[in-house]
């Protein structure tokens, strides 16, 4: 918990989600000390919203939780990646990722 720089993002650090099997990004989240403490104490994601001002677990509600398996810690120490077993889905909208939609449809710098 020490190596993490909350101080650099406001007490915030973002946090990449990928998957353990596939290593498909599901989403990005922020996480405050709390959220990461959390995160280590049950074995399942938590993370700050910033819109709703509070911790929360990933999928009580909707039940796609997330089993943490791994965190890593980039080399600036300001980032998290977390390797998941995601149950069900990781976007709000019924998607596997929140990555599923390109910036721009049919752009001709659309990279594949």
């Amino acid at each position: 918990m020490e190596k993490i720089n909350f101080k650099k993002g406001n007490g915030l650090v973002p946090v990449v989600v990928q998957d353990v099997n596939t290593r498909d990004v599901l989403m990005v989240a922020y996480a405050n000390r709390e959220a990461v403490e959390k995160t280590i104490e049950t074995g399942y994601a938590h993370y700050f919203s910033r819109s709703r001002n509070e911790l929360w677990m990933k999928g009580k509600t909707s039940g796609h939780v997330q089993k943490v398996r791994k965190i890593l810690i980039d080399c600036d120490e300001d980032t998290l990646l977390y390797l998941v077993e995601q149950t069900g889905v990781a976007c709000h909208t019924g998607n596997w990722s929140c990555f599923y939609r390109t910036l721009a449809e049919g752009d001709k710098n659309e990279i594949l």
